[in-house]
């Protein structure tokens, strides 16, 4: 996996405007459903929440910044829920 990973300034934001436990995040980065290649060379780690209804949490990671960085978190409404 990835060396030590810090937050950018509006992912923190993110967090808590949209009311995600930093601990979803890093268990998005740790172990995510899947992990997708997304524009800008970002990678979008992708995870159902089941305490969140089993919505899928979007990661975006930017690999190439030292060290790599959160750029952004949210709930991703195109992928809907993860059936129980």
């Amino acid at each position: 996996m990835m060396p030590e990973i810090e937050l950018s300034g509006h992912a923190r934001a993110m967090l808590q405007e949209r009311g995600i436990l930093e601990e979803w995040l890093w268990r998005t980065v740790e172990t995510p459903d899947r992990v997708e290649s997304g524009s800008e060379g970002n990678l979008h780690f992708i995870k159902a929440i089941p305490e969140y209804g089993g919505r899928f949490l979007r990661v975006v990671v930017n690999p190439r910044a030292k060290p790599p960085r959160v750029v952004t978190v949210f709930f991703d409404r195109r992928l809907g829920r993860q059936k129980p």
